[in-house]
């Protein structure tokens, strides 16, 4: 019975597609990546590992929030939530995780700077963007 769970895991892992964020002329530092997964519903699980992502609020302009946008395969753009500069979140070491799941397909993701993280349409602050997966 260990077998056949290792086994689900291997394959279950293996769907999984990992996308690098790109060199952040905003924030230069910042490294992250993003994984994508289906799970048994059908959804896409979305997580995001980040590292060296400055605090909102030293950004030029400064901001309130992160917010975390998702293109979807017909170039929609949605926002699906937002990364929190709180001791919380952000630890003294500036890394930062998120995920959540959405009945979209992601064809990229990306971080903006916004003042309300409720925004339905994103500013030109652009922090992390993927490539196109």
């Amino acid at each position: 019975m260990g077998l056949s769970t290792i086994m689900m895991m291997v394959l279950f892992t293996s769907c999984a597609k990992k996308a690098i964020f790109q060199t952040s002329e905003i924030v230069p530092a910042a490294r992250g990546f993003v994984k994508v997964s289906k799970d048994n519903n059908k959804n896409y699980v979305i997580k995001i590992q980040l590292t060296n992502l400055a605090e909102v609020n030293r950004l030029t302009p400064p901001k309130k929030t992160y917010v975390v946008w998702l293109v979807t395969e017909e170039d929609i753009t949605r926002n699906i939530g937002q990364i929190k500069s709180s001791s919380s979140l952000l630890s003294s070491k500036l890394k930062a995780s998120f995920e959540t799941v959405s009945s979209n397909k992601p064809t990229k993701i990306f971080i903006t700077g916004e003042d309300d993280g409720n925004v339905q349409s994103y500013g030109n602050q652009i922090v992390l963007t993927t490539n196109k997966f």
